[in-house]
């Protein structure tokens, strides 16, 4: 199995450790092969079928293999030829099987081989109470395989997305879903709601802009006590656009007195604090550098283009020097993520494209080239950034693994996605 940890460490490259000699990897060749197998004794095929192909998927996503399908067929109990796989040049070798337990969820085993070794390295079961949830096994799944082998984090894929689907005019449902939106539950419908953003790391609560009454409200909701709280209203608009690691305070745009400016607000003790007082536009604040400076999307060149100020400042710096409509910011520690719309670059017209720029240097890489990118957010570790793509009349989550130079589109079946989060 050395050879499968040398590869996997040789992959872990941090993105974020120097802007200087900062390198996207655009190609590996050597990453450990695995096949993925249903038992020939094993039930619910439906399931089984598709947990199947969830696990290639989120192994591919991860960037630390090159999976597969395999035809061959044995029974759970017993082992492959692991010198016949190895001969092929197979690494690891999956064996999956599946049953549904008596509390009507379902309990999917998994065995992994190492083929260099000539043994059996893992032997797990992952369960779920309800069936709908099949995804989120198979996400598990490949988080444990992933964890085994010392392989960086994939965490991030048995998170909840949380995001807005526009149905009908005035009409947009709250829903939460798997990354890939094969699982997908709505949580708010009725009116217009919008801009939803998690409340915490627990993901029990979020936050979101309604529309249902006179004036936009933010509204704070728990998933599980389904217990409502109210936080503000607005006259023109209302978003809570980022919350901080503890989510003890939130950046709030908001527009009391016409012109839509950025406010700090503390939840423990109800108050807020203006950030920005600008007679044009401050919208869509993050927070950046432990908190203390605050990235947000202005209009002060006449045309929108991202900013930054500390917190406790006044100052107002320029980050970004090319385009003239820049917006939808997302940070991560030192570093922004942004939407720039180009007229006529080389790939094609009337584009949005997703840049990532550096609060400590003058780097920059383009990471789309084509469609309408917006809304980018970074998952937790920032190795990854999660958009939403508009492409040839459809609405698509799509998933940038900085570290791999590699994207990925799922897409949604119907609506319009209108914001995300994650």
């Amino acid at each position: 199995m050395k050879k499968v940890f040398f590869l996997l460490t040789l992959i872990c490259i941090n993105l974020f450790a120097v802007d200087a000699s900062m390198e996207i990897i655009k190609k590996s060749d050597n990453l450990p092969k695995i096949e993925i197998s249903i038992a020939s004794d094993t039930a619910n095929v439906e399931y089984v079928n598709k947990i199947k192909k969830l696990l290639i998927q989120d192994l591919l996503v991860s960037g630390h293999f090159e999976a597969m399908s395999s035809n061959e067929k044995i029974s759970f109990s017993s082992n492959p030829n692991m010198l016949s796989l190895k001969n092929r040049g197979i690494d690891l070798f999956l064996n999956i099987s599946i049953r549904q337990s008596s509390f009507g969820g379902l309990n999917l085993n998994v065995k992994l081989f190492d083929n260099n070794l000539m043994q059996l390295i893992l032997e797990k079961t992952i369960s779920s109470s309800q069936l709908d949830r099949y995804p989120f096994v198979a996400h598990r799944a490949a988080i444990v395989i992933n964890k085994h082998l010392n392989a960086p984090s994939i965490d991030w894929m048995d998170k909840f997305v949380i995001f807005s689907v526009y149905k009908d005019a005035k009409e947009a449902n709250i829903v939460i879903g798997d990354y890939t939106l094969t699982f997908q539950k709505t949580i708010i419908k009725g009116g217009l709601n919008i801009f939803p953003k998690w409340a915490n790391d627990k993901q029990d609560s979020f936050y979101y802009t309604s529309y249902r009454g006179s004036s936009p409200q933010l509204i704070k909701y728990n998933l599980y006590t389904r217990k409502v709280d109210y936080i503000m209203k607005s006259e023109g608009m209302i978003v809570c656009s980022d919350v901080n690691k503890d989510g003890s305070k939130i950046l709030i745009t908001a527009s009391p007195e016409g012109q839509p400016d950025i406010y700090l607000y503390d939840t423990k003790n109800k108050r807020k604090e203006r950030l920005t007082n600008y007679k044009g536009i401050d919208v869509g604040a993050h927070f950046a550098e432990n908190d203390t400076k605050i990235v947000f999307v202005s209009d002060r060149l006449n045309h929108p283009n991202i900013f930054a100020k500390k917190i406790n400042g006044r100052g107002v710096e320029r980050l970004v020097y090319h385009g003239r409509n820049n917006s939808s910011a997302t940070t991560f520690d030192n570093y922004v993520v942004y939407s720039s719309r180009e007229t006529q670059n080389e790939f094609t017209d009337n584009t949005f494209n997703l840049y990532l720029i550096s609060l400590k240097s003058d780097f920059i890489r383009r990471l789309t080239t084509n469609g309408v990118n917006q809304f980018p957010k970074f998952s937790n570790d920032g190795e990854s950034v999660l958009f939403i793509k508009n492409y040839q009349n459809k609405s698509n989550v799509g998933i940038i693994r900085l570290n791999y130079n590699k994207s990925f589109l799922f897409p949604l079946t119907s609506g319009k996605l209108q914001s995300i989060d994650w």
